[in-house]
């Protein structure tokens, strides 16, 4: 398949721009099949996620937690700089992208500015050093810095959340919330596993009633996630690497639930692929740099919670591989016809493998 056989139409005023006002009021769009084997699509409450697992059943959660991953400075020659964060790698150290008129040289500094571009802080300034370009995943677009202190803990004096492209308010307290999920504990992403931002600890609860099973991975989402697939042919595209790691007792849960003929579910695009993973390496913890494409074998996953994903995205072509080409055109004809919200604050499907 190409690259334009994953595109839509999507009308601006239906990307979701801030959160609604509790978790669980988004909407579930449930694609399934009708009986002439037709894709059919549901419109319900993502409260009714509660109905559509069984005891037997296993979620799959992200726990990753978004770190503030922004910064703003200015170079020693005045230059105004951004840098987002892809990962730490040392307790002063970290990965970053820098966008600069011109990128400082080895040993260039920047003097980092306020939390927020615009306010004053009482924060006093800091000086990070370039070190130079590092290599990440066969990509070149990243930059080995350091810190004068403890990585994290400029972050959390001088950083700020990185909200996605296509959401455009300055990230406020509501974000800072809101775009972490409720079962957020290991720092380290940049971007948020948001298929887990609908749950609250009152929909929790109500599976756990229902004696569906909860486990947890962790995949730290990296910037890759927003590079736009620039090539026809897919064969050509170079995915991101994005770390992960998988617990023996989320393992064990797993086959307990595959020997018992229960489901295991994935809530989010990045638990189906830490799962997925490891189906292939066999490896707990590492790196992953999967593209799921119409045509994949999912060994693991058998159903998925996801959001609504941008045209052309790899994301789109995973959902299509893992629920069908055809029905995804048609749940997100759907969707847009029924006014969903789409993205990241936006609303949820449920879908099944095919």
């Amino acid at each position: 398949m190409q690259l334009s056989d994953f595109n839509y139409d999507l009308p601006p005023e239906l990307i979701a721009q801030h959160p609604l006002a509790e978790r669980s009021a988004s909407r579930l769009l449930e694609l399934a099949q009708a009986a002439d084997g037709k894709p059919l699509c549901i419109d319900r409450s993502f409260s009714d996620i509660v109905q559509l697992m069984s005891e037997k059943d296993l979620l799959v959660f992200n726990d990753t937690r978004v770190i503030p991953a922004r910064l703003f400075g200015q170079k020693e020659t005045g230059g105004q700089v951004e840098l987002l964060i892809e990962r730490i790698t040392g307790p002063n150290q970290a990965l970053a992208q820098i966008r600069a008129s011109k990128v400082p040289k080895p040993g260039g500094q920047i003097l980092l500015r306020s939390r927020l571009a615009n306010t004053s802080s009482s924060d006093p300034p800091i000086t990070i050093t370039v070190l130079g370009r590092a290599n990440l995943g066969g990509s070149n677009d990243f930059y080995e810095i350091a810190f004068p202190e403890n990585a994290m803990s400029v972050l959390e004096a001088f950083g700020e959340l990185p909200l996605p492209p296509y959401i455009d308010h300055t990230p406020d307290d509501d974000d800072s919330k809101r775009y972490q999920t409720v079962m957020a504990k290991n720092p380290g992403a940049v971007a948020g596993p948001t298929a887990g931002l609908h749950f609250d600890e009152g929909i929790l609860t109500k599976l756990r009633e229902r004696g569906v099973r909860q486990a947890a991975i962790t995949l730290h989402v990296g910037a890759g996630t927003f590079t736009p697939v620039r090539h026809e042919d897919l064969s050509l595209h170079q995915m991101h690497h994005e770390w992960y790691s998988i617990s023996e007792t989320t393992l064990h849960a797993i086959r307990e639930t595959q020997e018992c003929g229960g489901k295991v579910i994935a809530v989010g695009t990045t638990s189906l692929r830490t799962l997925e993973s490891y189906a292939i390496t066999k490896q707990v913890e590492g790196e992953t740099d999967l593209f799921i494409t119409p045509g994949f074998q999912f060994k693991i996953v058998d159903a998925l919670i996801t959001n609504f994903h941008l045209p052309k995205s790899t994301l789109i072509m995973l959902v299509s591989a893992f629920a069908g080409v055809d029905p995804i055109r048609h749940a997100y004809q759907h969707a847009i016809q029924e006014r969903y919200r789409f993205f990241s604050y936006g609303d949820a499907m449920f879908l099944r493998r095919t």
